[in-house]
Order: structure tokens, then sequence, then C-alpha cells
């Protein structure tokens, strides 16, 4: 394929990670967030991502080194204008994504491609921020944590994007290693929907004393051969996030999604997960929270 001029918008752990790994596929990649210090510092973090990498065998010394040379930061969205494809990856809020992409749509080129890697909001609903002559244009990309590890993407078409844009899309995914699966666009998509439900039955046997967070962990490691637990895995990705996805899902499903009130005391109380260094576990001892 030819090579593409990428841009991410959000250098948090997964924007920095979805740069990293288009560059390393050799496509020229900008990383922008709300100022350089935020990106400088997604970048020296991605430094210690390609070290390690390289060194477990994960990806080839080229591949890093393609990496280093192809992604650069972007001081502004200005530099947005000459992307062939632009990728949100910014706070899951439709109000932040819509601000965001009315903002791109002045700036990028009539032919550049949006994609959101939202993991619940409706693609349709974000593309309504953009020029309808755009909205062929738009779609969703769904990557899953950590974007160097796993290969998963679902893409969303919306209800206008094209066709082609969609297989451009797809194949793109390929080159770049991943595993492309197309999914409908309605709220949290398939893999989300599936893990949220997981999530809330495991709080649920927790708060009735079934079994400890623990215990269910190993069950669900040694039982269903989950590399790991629902409770080891809400605490990576943070319980507030899973909050809030379980709140939107509620939002269009109704009561199967309702969070559980342990949930919600949980992240009231700041036991956030792994980098509050407390949620289900506490990450300074090892024990549970």
């Amino acid at each position: 394929m030819p090579q593409e001029k990428v841009g991410v918008v959000g250098a948090g752990m997964m924007g920095a990670e979805i740069a990293l790994v288009f560059a390393m596929a050799g496509h020229d990649v900008l990383l922008a967030d709300t100022g350089s210090a935020v990106v400088e510092a997604a970048l020296a973090r991605l430094a210690g991502v390609l070290d390690k990498g390289v060194e477990r065998r994960f990806w080839t010394a080229d591949a890093a080194a393609a990496a280093r040379r192809n992604l650069k930061p972007a001081t502004s969205l200005a530099a947005y204008d000459d992307r062939d494809l632009v990728i949100e990856a910014v706070f899951e809020d439709a109000a932040v994504k819509g601000a965001l992409f009315r903002e791109l749509d002045e700036i990028c080129q009539p032919s550049c491609v949006f994609a959101s890697n939202t993991s619940t909001i409706s693609i349709s609903t974000l593309a309504a921020n953009v020029a309808p002559a755009r909205r062929g244009r738009f779609l969703g990309t769904h990557f899953f944590s950590p974007v160097s590890r796993m290969k998963l993407v679902e893409v969303m078409p919306a209800f206008d994007t094209d066709a082609a844009v969609v297989e451009r899309v797809t194949a793109l995914c390929r080159e770049i290693g991943k595993v492309p699966v197309r999914i409908k666009d309605v709220p949290g998509f398939a893999v989300n929907r599936l893990l949220h439900a997981v999530f809330i039955e495991a709080v649920r046997l927790v708060e009735e004393g079934v079994a400890t967070p623990e215990d269910i962990d190993t069950a669900c490691r040694l039982g269903l051969g989950h590399p790991v637990g629902p409770f080891q895995l809400m605490d990576q990705v943070t319980n507030g996030l899973s909050l809030q996805v379980q709140e939107i899902l509620q939002d269009a499903y109704g009561e199967r999604f309702r969070p559980r009130p342990l949930m919600k005391q949980m992240v009231r109380a700041g036991f956030d997960g792994r980098k509050a260094g407390r949620g289900w576990f506490r990450y300074e001892t090892g024990k549970r929270g």
C-alpha cells in the first residue's frame, strides 16, 4: 500500500500507541494533544515501549527505528492540513469529540479520512459534526489496549461512509499488523458490550459474597482461558472509565447494563485502579482493596 500521512489526536496511552503502530509500519505520523508537554511525555513513554519490545522480540529493531524516524510531535492541529487519515483518540465524551471534529473539518484537506477510536459512542452521531461532504470519509476504528500488542480493531462505518473508504481503512489496518472486524454502528459496538456484561456480573458476584475478586480472576483465567481476570482488567483500564462506559451502555440498552452500586462506591472513594495505587487490589501490597 502507498504510505499514508497519518495524524493522531490524543497522546494518552491509546492515542500514543496508535500513532506508534502506524509509524512502525512506515507511515509519516503526527501526534498532537492539548499541549507540547503532553506529547513529549508520550513520546518519552513510547521510547521505553520500543526498547522493551525489541528486547522481548515483539518486533524488530528495524521497526523500532522506523517508529522513531516517522513519529513526530505536532505543535498544533494546523499541521494536519496535509494528512490523509486523522484518528481521534481523546476523552470518551461526545461533546469533546464533536468539538474536535468540527475543528479538524475546517483544517484538513477534503480527501482526508476521519476515524474515531471511541469505544462506545455512535459513529454516525460523531459524523454529524463534520460537513456533509466529508461524512462519506468518516468511520470508527476501535483499537484495543495495549495497541502495540493487541491485534484486534473494530471497524464501524457510519450511515454515510463510502464502501471504498471502509475497504481502504480495513486494508490499512491489516497492513500495520492488525486484524480488523467489521461491526455495525451501535453504542458499545461488539466487544465492549460483551466485556461490560462480564464486568457487571463479576461485581455482582462480589456484592453477593459468592467469591472474592482474586478468586473470580483466577477462575476466569484458568476456567475460561482469559489472559487476565475482570478485576485486574478493570484496574488496568481504570474503574472510572469502566463506570463511564457502563453508564453510556445503560442509556442505550437499559437495565442490563446498569452499573453495580459497589462499582459506583469504588469510583467515588477514589479507588480507580492501578494508576491510583488502589482499586480492586492494593498495588503496594498486592492485596484486595
